[in-house]
């Protein structure tokens, strides 16, 4: 049976006050409510759940720049087999075959875990754009797409820097740290649970903006990190490295050299790290992983290792507080006090 939705006032004339038109901005067809079914001061939405929602998975962004991805990264490999290799540590971009291969495999696998929780997410977005939001931005203004990618900009920051400390965050994002390599193979290193980012983005459904928009604002933040996971590019004109994030700065983010750790958490801006007091400068060439590094190339221990180590350390515990620590601690906490170098 169909839920009502009432029609909701507009502070600012977001909103056509057509029912039916508020509805239809939380999807991208921007035409009438699948149903097609229309009451007294309410619009039946149930069927727009199912009908609207599936075509915005298939048309994420990230899909489209794919075969960008595949060519520019093969183009990297190729060209840093003319690299001259040392014992001492891998030349700037070099590839190892068998940490490309896990980084790889690991993005494969993502697309399909990202993929079921972001379907989830975007039916309770719609939800909260539906019933709870005391407004609906339109979906075909300007000024929304900028309040949605610069929204997506910054919650990717404050839950990125929260990812790097508290460790039930940092346990799943440490996957995309494991590798001692830095090169666009690496940005393939993702997470599989991506539910904390996608609860976090819930806000903005919440105060009026489409959920598609949240998405695809999400997706191209995304496929711009691609290109900054390289060493094959320098330092770029001054206001580009002020206002934007770059792979110098980005490098300095994977650094795992101690005036490196913590840094540069920006997506597509730098602005909030120096806004914030997280940005540092590249100076020297990072060393790049985790401080403690796995040691394997197995997809599965390197997204689950540092979960395990933190069930074993909370059974380990001797008390509640000493528990709540080395889940909501920083990396690295031990009862002692804050703990020793953080664990990236």
């Amino acid at each position: 049976m169909g839920a009502i939705l009432p029609r909701f006032g507009a502070p600012w004339e977001l909103s056509t006050g057509r029912p039916e038109d508020e509805v239809a901005g939380a999807f991208p067809a921007g035409g009438r409510c699948a149903s097609g079914y229309a009451a007294r001061g309410g619009v039946d939405v149930s069927s727009d759940l199912l009908s609207d929602v599936l075509p915005t998975m298939l048309h994420d962004p990230v899909s489209y720049a794919i075969p960008f991805f595949v060519v520019a990264l093969l183009l990297e490999w190729g060209a840093a087999r003319k690299l001259a290799y040392d014992e001492q540590r891998p030349p700037s971009g070099a590839y190892l075959r068998a940490d490309a291969w896990a980084s790889i495999w690991m993005g494969a696998v993502s697309l399909f875990t990202s993929g079921v929780l972001n379907f989830l997410a975007l039916v309770g977005y719609a939800a909260l754009y539906v019933y709870v939001a005391p407004w609906h931005l339109p979906g075909d203004a300007w000024y929304t797409w900028v309040i949605a990618i610069l929204g997506v900009d910054l919650i990717y920051y404050t839950y990125h820097r929260m990812a790097h400390r508290v460790r039930l965050f940092w346990a799943t994002h440490q996957a995309h740290h494991s590798s001692e390599y830095f090169n666009l193979s690496t940005a393939l290193r993702q997470k599989w649970n991506p539910s904390g980012d996608l609860a976090m983005k819930a806000v903005l459904p919440a105060l009026g903006v489409p959920p598609w928009i949240v998405f695809a604002s999400f997706s191209l933040n995304l496929v711009y990190q691609y290109w900054i996971h390289t060493e094959r590019i320098g330092k770029l004109w001054r206001p580009i490295e002020y206002v934007f994030n770059t792979p110098s700065h980005h490098r300095v983010h994977h650094g795992r050299d101690q005036q490196y750790l913590d840094k540069n958490y920006g997506g597509i801006l730098i602005i909030w790290d120096r806004l914030f007091g997280s940005f540092a400068p590249e100076t020297a060439r990072p060393n790049y992983g985790l401080t403690k590094p796995v040691g394997t190339y197995d997809i599965w221990k390197l997204q689950t290792h540092e979960y395990v180590s933190m069930v074993r350390d909370v059974r380990q515990a001797n008390g509640f507080g000493d528990r709540v620590g080395y889940v909501f601690g920083p990396p690295g906490w031990q009862p002692a006090g804050p703990g020793s170098a953080p664990v990236r």
